[in-house]
Formats: C-alpha cells, structure tokens, sequence
C-alpha cells in the first residue's frame, strides 16, 4: 500500500481577510511502519475451532472469537456460537444485529469445505471485527489462518494456557 502527498487548495478566513493556502498531508511512508498485528489463541480455542469445523462438515461452520485486544495483539481465549447461525456447503453467517452488544467479540472463525484457507470476496465484504480465521479441509491446526479486513495474512501464535 503506497500513499501520496496530496495537496488541497482551501481558503482560509484569517481576521476578516480571505487568503489561499494549500495544506500539506505527509506521506505515511514518511512515517514510522506501524507494527504487523498478531493472533494470540490459546490452544483450547483451536481445538474447539478444529472440531467445530469437523462436526459441521460437508458445510461451513462459524463461531465468534472472543478476547481482548492489546497493542498489537489480538488474544483470543474464548468462542461463541452466533444465534441464528444459517450453514451451507458454500457459505455460513448471522444476523449481527442479533448479537449483545460485547466488546470482547475480536472477529469470526469459519470453515472452508473445499480446501482452501484463502478469505473469498464474500468473507472480505461481509467481515466482522479485528481478525476472521479460516479453517480449511482436513480441519488440522496447519490449515487454521488468519486474516485482516483487507485480506492480508495475520500471523498465528497457539499458546498453551
């Protein structure tokens, strides 16, 4: 991701007399690189997220991770099952308006059937939270990934706990 300086002509309204000015935005590769954020899930959540996801299959299965956040970490420590979840072989989901509103609620989990752990388009445009993790076929812990809400890759860390 490249950002630009951007130059906007505004007018200014100084003690009663009218000036141009032009305000400058530096670049944000100027700045300092903010830190990559990172998963934290305790190995219990792993786990359950495996046979969630196993006991779901053919279709997707989804959970909501629930945790904390802290700098640059998202910890996750605990899921819960979304009421009114719907399940299908292409696709699974909830009605957030149906949820209490919870600020430990760090994102979702859901299974791919087909093999593939790669976030589709659906999942980015339909995304909840700070992270989705994407279990795929044959639902083992090196199939679990992570992803941000722009689809790039979240670095996972299972802790025992």
């Amino acid at each position: 991701m490249q950002y630009c300086l951007h130059l906007l002509p505004v007018n200014l309204k100084i003690k009663g007399t009218s000036r141009g000015c032009v305000l400058l935005f530096r670049s944000r590769n100027d700045s300092k690189q903010a830190p990559r954020r990172e998963l934290v899930m305790t190995r219990q959540v792993a786990n359950s997220i495996i046979t969630f996801a196993k006991t779901w299959h053919p279709n997707e299965g989804i959970l909501i991770l629930q945790g904390k956040k802290k700098r640059h970490q998202i910890i996750v420590d605990g899921l819960v099952i979304p009421p009114f979840s719907s399940h299908g072989p292409y696709y699974s989901g909830f009605p957030v308006y149906e949820l209490p509103f919870d600020l430990s609620y760090m994102g979702t989990a859901h299974s791919h059937p087909g093999g593939s752990n790669k976030p589709s388009p659906e999942d980015l445009n339909n995304f909840y939270g700070f992270v989705s993790v994407i279990i795929s076929y044959p639902y083992e812990e090196e199939t679990i990934a992570a992803y941000d809400r722009n689809g790039s890759d979240v670095p996972i860390t299972i802790v025992d706990q």
